[in-house]
């Protein structure tokens, strides 16, 4: 199975184009949804997470507030929960990817936000980048509830360059242009990647 990674920076219309790639039957795996998942009520994180921040679970499930307040701006608390969280959210991923395969599925969406910034390059076999222009972008998130210019700015600083993205990706899915032209981006994504062999994943299931 081919693993496609797809990102892009806040605003771009990552979530929009997944929505696209579902569309045309390609499996998406959300990151952020696994981890709601874990964090919720049964969720396998919680317990472990109740154990090392007591104060981060509330009603049976985490709160993810009170778990930022938990482990912000300390370093080694951050550690202890993404060693928590990571090897849950890894399980989790290869669960969706061997379900996916055996359903005969040739191809798959990882939906990375953060996978320059977390060298998740190195597990997929592709990167698709979600692009739009900066004042674009900008405008788009500042319509967001709970949002304004000194946290854009604090989250945008944090994230790498589209222009690095875009020179470093595969592909790129102009968001700026109509969903329509957006549309045909991702089909013929599809397209040229029928028949292409993945490696990443065979690698991952073999222990490499």
């Amino acid at each position: 199975m081919l693993l496609i990674g797809l990102t892009g920076s806040i605003g771009m219309g990552k979530s929009e184009t997944a929505k696209m790639f579902r569309a045309l039957g390609v499996p998406v795996y959300d990151a952020d949804a696994a981890v709601h998942k874990l964090y919720d009520k049964g969720g396998k994180a919680v317990e472990p997470i109740r154990e090392a921040f007591p104060s981060a679970v509330v009603d049976d499930a985490v709160d993810r507030k009170a778990l930022s307040r938990a482990v912000l701006g300390l370093p080694d608390e951050m550690k202890k929960l993404e060693a928590i969280v990571h090897p849950l959210v890894g399980e989790a991923q290869i669960a969706f990817l061997k379900e996916n395969m055996a359903a005969g599925h040739e191809m798959a969406v990882l939906d990375i936000p953060l996978l320059y910034e977390t060298g998740g390059e190195t597990r997929v076999d592709v990167v698709v980048v979600v692009s739009a222009p900066y004042d674009i972008q900008k405008t788009r998130v500042l319509a967001r509830p709970d949002m304004d210019e000194a946290k854009f700015a604090a989250i945008h600083a944090k994230q790498t360059p589209d222009a690095e993205k875009r020179r470093r990706a595969d592909f790129i899915v102009e968001s700026d242009k109509g969903l329509d032209h957006a549309r045909e981006q991702v089909s013929a994504i599809v397209d040229a990647l029928k028949g292409r062999e993945g490696k990443v994943l065979k690698e991952r299931l073999a222990g490499g």
